[in-house]
């Protein structure tokens, strides 16, 4: 399975707290919720358009107890994603949870970047990770992401956690395409590109 990463994204990289005020407070963070006001059809479709592409889910624990504490209760089989998320294979990274009861989820002991790289050996569609910024940490340093679908949201924060954290390894990523919404997401898709190319714009010596 390719193992891809959808992430909602401020302007300077923020992607702690996106969908509601408690999401998570760690950090003294008072932005949770930032990108609420930006919801219309071409957003909704990209999300519906990722997930229907997904072979499994893969989670850290604190996105999984948020998901497991939602989603369930959306029966409505009419929601493309939450008939996905309930339906599909959930696998949850923590060193702290001894059980996961959400439907169809496993949990991942040990040494997480060994038993994703297993699950990357599996037939079958995307293995997704939503949210799970600690995770991704994790994924990024171990070279295991094959691509990034980023929602870049026209607000900056100035404060929280990134993607790319301080000291994640530098790499260049290529762009496989882009969209923009109607109140300013720009969707990008990306995998990655090797390492960074360098050069400089300094003009050489006579």
């Amino acid at each position: 399975m390719k193992l891809t990463a959808q992430t909602f994204l401020t302007l300077d990289g923020v992607m702690q707290a996106p969908g509601g005020a408690d999401e998570d407070t760690d950090g003294g963070f008072e932005h949770g919720g930032w990108s609420f006001a930006y919801d219309d059809d071409v957003f909704g479709a990209a999300v519906t358009d990722w997930m229907s592409r997904a072979g499994g889910v893969l989670l850290g624990r604190k996105t999984y107890e948020i998901f497991a504490g939602f989603w369930p209760q959306v029966t409505d089989p009419g929601n493309p994603v939450a008939s996905q998320l309930n339906a599909l294979p959930k696998y949850v990274a923590s060193t702290t949870l001894s059980s996961v009861d959400w439907n169809n989820s496993t949990l991942l002991g040990g040494d997480v970047v060994s038993g994703v790289t297993k699950l990357k050996e599996q037939p079958g569609g995307e293995l997704q990770v939503h949210g799970s910024g600690e995770l991704l940490q994790t994924l990024i340093e171990a070279d295991l992401v094959d691509e990034y679908l980023l929602y870049w949201f026209p607000v900056h924060l100035g404060a929280g956690k990134k993607l790319f954290g301080d000291g994640a390894p530098a790499r260049a990523l290529k762009l496989l395409d882009s969209k923009t919404t109607s109140k300013g997401i720009i969707i990008s898709r990306y995998e990655p590109d090797g390492p960074p190319r360098y050069g400089s714009f300094t003009a050489e010596n006579p």
